[in-house]
């Protein structure tokens, strides 16, 4: 990759050893919006439906036959970016920008944009972040006219990468799969294995409710870890601190505890950190030592027991998991050594399919932040006359 690097370098030197001349994207591209609307969408639509997500949804109808670039008008300000070529619908609050002269790759763009097209608009907004944008605001970007040969031995490279990367991405999803296969096969015990309800040996309390104003970002004496559902289930936000509420909140480090509210959160269960729990949140503390925490870790995990808990949780928009409801949740009761024979199995498996440092993940990770740098590479030019 770097010798194709390298030989970009000298096919710019060559062709424009005094800089790239561009073009504000106005001057060679229409760009305009759509008249579709999400709700229109079908299941089997013929043609794809692009919207202000990066998802792709489908209609019967069409409203363009065409090779072009779209982007949200809100939400998602250059984070999304599809290329289409064919026939398309689009919504009302999503833009086209589609080229008028063959001097211009498309796919190029569409990369240079991927790039470009964020730091671009943050630039030009009046506030920090970008909530919207209109149309001259797209038409002033500026765009690189590199001869096309060049552009398209760009945008060749470019595309061995993301292939590469859709290879790995099938197949960590293949390997995620056969994990939940294997899961569900490990869990299935003989009908001699008692079970037994998880109220019968273990006790469930709710987190502490604390007003914003009084959860700070640092460390103070006599202050904990707080910890909320963003705490778990995403891995780079700043962490918050309390004054210490008493033992009744606190978690230690590999102690359970269950997230009770939330469309996609409620009913998932985590043993890491040590802190107070918020009161969207309940701790899992057993008192028999007959049952492993992790292998009740293990077994909570599973999608199935996930979709029963939020099957029983009413009408409400917001999914809640009830006390009654976990309690009920009846619980294999297999020898201790069979518990760590699982909770073994699945913590190898569950490294090779979610682990960031070792197998599948970890190679995604590597090869994502690759194609970075060479998109950056690649796509960085000397502008003409500067």
């Amino acid at each position: 990759m770097i010798n194709n690097n390298s030989r970009i370098d000298k096919l710019i030197a060559e062709h424009c050893p005094n800089g790239v001349v561009f073009k504000d994207l106005g001057s060679v591209a229409q760009v305009g919006t759509g008249k579709s609307n999400g709700n229109e969408a079908v299941l089997d639509g013929k043609y794809p439906l692009y919207v202000r997500s990066k998802f792709i949804k489908y209609i019967d109808t069409f409203e363009f036959d065409e090779e072009a670039i779209i982007i949200p008008g809100e939400g998602g300000i250059g984070d999304i970016f599809h290329y289409v070529n064919g026939k398309y619908a689009l919504h009302q609050r999503a833009y086209r920008i589609h080229f008028l002269t063959n001097e211009i790759n498309t796919k190029f763009t569409y990369f240079y944009l991927s790039e470009n097209f964020k730091s671009f608009i943050t630039k030009h907004a009046v506030n920090a972040t970008v909530s919207s944008i209109r149309k001259p605001m797209i038409e002033k970007f500026k765009v690189p006219m590199l001869p096309l040969s060049i552009q398209q031995e760009i945008v060749s490279i470019l595309d061995k990468f993301t292939e590469l990367e859709a290879e790995l991405e099938a197949e960590l999803e293949a390997r995620k799969k056969q994990y939940e296969y294997y899961r569900t096969g490990l869990f299935e015990f003989e009908s001699k294995i008692k079970k037994v309800e998880l109220k019968s040996i273990a006790s469930f309390s709710q987190g502490i409710q604390v007003e914003p104003s009084k959860q700070h970002p640092e460390m103070h004496d006599g202050f904990i870890r707080f910890l909320r559902i963003v705490d778990f289930v995403k891995d780079d936000e700043t962490p918050r601190y309390i004054k210490n509420p008493g033992e009744r909140y606190i978690k230690d480090e590999g102690e359970l505890v269950m997230i009770r509210y939330g469309a996609s959160a409620a009913g998932r269960v985590f043993l890491k950190y040590k802190g107070a729990i918020a009161n969207n949140m309940f701790q899992i503390k057993l008192n028999t030592d007959e049952l492993d925490i992790k292998f009740l870790y293990c077994y909570l995990s599973q999608p199935r027991i996930y979709n029963l808990l939020n099957s029983g949780g009413g009408t409400s928009t917001m999914p809640a998991i009830t006390f009654g409801q976990i309690g009920g949740l009846k619980i294999p009761m297999p020898s201790l050594k069979e518990q760590k024979r699982i909770v073994d199995i699945l913590g190898k498996f569950d490294a090779i399919v979610n682990d960031l440092s070792i197998g599948l993940p970890a190679e995604l990770s590597a090869r994502r932040q690759q194609y970075e740098y060479y998109r950056n590479k690649l796509l960085t030019f000397k502008e003409y006359g500067k």
